[in-house]
């Protein structure tokens, strides 16, 4: 394979950053095709990104020999199905978070996924950078000393309540859309998968949260608070904190650390800031590096579909403990 060639289903606005401008500085990468329902809106954003080729339908874009894998930014209820429909196509894929509408989807997934040898990769961007890695460095080498407990929040100002992320028909909801990370980032730091004790919501319909807080409990006493939101009195924030029996990690913005973060470890009444190599590169550049890599060379995935089940079931179990439903599967759109 002398260059990977990427289709994107759908014209969405997450697509240039995520994709199309990592691509740019990725060797053995290209953009090669956009499908939308609305055929305007796809050539407008082919145009604008130089991408050659336009479909009518998402049917017709995983059905192209010429495409070897695809990026799938769909409605949250919609990521399953088509990547589904890639893989059965012989399509890698890599899928927007969260990986499916909920954890027995994301099993049949990747079940599918097991059986076509073909790479699956959620989009926990974030994870492939190395700001990620240290934090898991730091606690996991005992700087703090024994882990007691993880904080983390990804909370966002997105008062638009007509926004698809609030669409109960397409999976939405704050624990769907800025909720898997600040999930995901508990789990990584704590290194295990946690029983959900207890979730408060506050909603912004019928059954679909703007705010969520969950108390989490790990194997071995560690304990954990996720906090989330799309709407609340927190406008902004975005951090991982972890307690130790000996001091303490905190760390200010995880999930784009290009765009400036902060490390810090406290021990003993000190306290010592930590500089990551790396950090000014794109967290999008880094994940679509590890993609291409795993593509061409059998690199191991960081965000494969096992750890998406394990990521789904415990915002099944937030939703649940909250009083809400799970989130449903959208219908198949084309």
């Amino acid at each position: 394979m002398a260059t990977l060639r990427i289709g994107v289903l759908g014209a969405a606005r997450i697509a240039p950053a995520a994709l199309v401008k990592p691509a740019r500085l990725v060797d053995g990468v290209e953009v090669v095709a956009v499908a939308a329902r609305d055929r305007g809106r796809a050539e407008k954003f082919a145009q604008k990104h130089g991408i050659g080729r336009v479909f009518d339908s998402y049917d017709a874009l995983v059905a192209d020999p010429e495409i070897d894998a695809i990026y799938n930014p769909l409605p949250n209820g919609l990521h399953g199905v088509w990547t589904k429909a890639a893989l059965a196509a012989g399509k890698h894929v890599l899928c927007e978070k969260p990986f499916t509408a909920n954890a027995d989807e994301a099993r049949d997934v990747a079940a599918a996924a097991d059986a076509s040898g073909l790479v699956v990769m959620e989009a926990f961007h974030y994870r492939y950078h190395p700001v990620a890695q240290r934090m898991v460095d730091v606690v996991r080498g005992g700087e703090i000393g024994e882990l007691r407990h993880v904080e983390s929040s990804l909370c966002i100002p997105l008062p638009l309540p007509k926004d698809i992320r609030y669409r109960l028909d397409l999976a939405g909801g704050a624990t769907m859309d800025t909720g898997c990370y600040a999930i995901h980032m508990n789990r990584l730091v704590a290194g295990a998968e946690p029983e959900v004790i207890s979730a408060q919501a506050r909603l912004a319909r019928p059954d679909v949260d703007r705010w969520m807080q969950a108390q989490l409990r790990y194997p071995d006493g560690v304990t954990g608070t996720m906090t989330t939101a799309l709407w609340s009195s927190t406008p902004l924030k975005v951090s991982v904190r972890a307690v130790g029996s000996v001091g303490e990690l905190r760390v200010f913005n995880p999930t784009g650390p290009q765009m400036g973060y902060r490390m810090t470890v406290r021990r003993g009444g000190t306290k010592r800031r930590i500089r990551v190599e790396g950090a000014k590169k794109a967290t999008y550049t880094y994940q679509l590096e590890a993609f291409v890599a795993a593509v061409r060379d059998g690199a191991p995935v960081l965000t494969p579909p096992a750890d998406a089940i394990a990521n789904m079931s415990v915002i099944d179990a937030v939703y649940r403990a909250a009083g809400l439903g799970v989130r449903e599967p959208s219908m198949r759109g084309s």
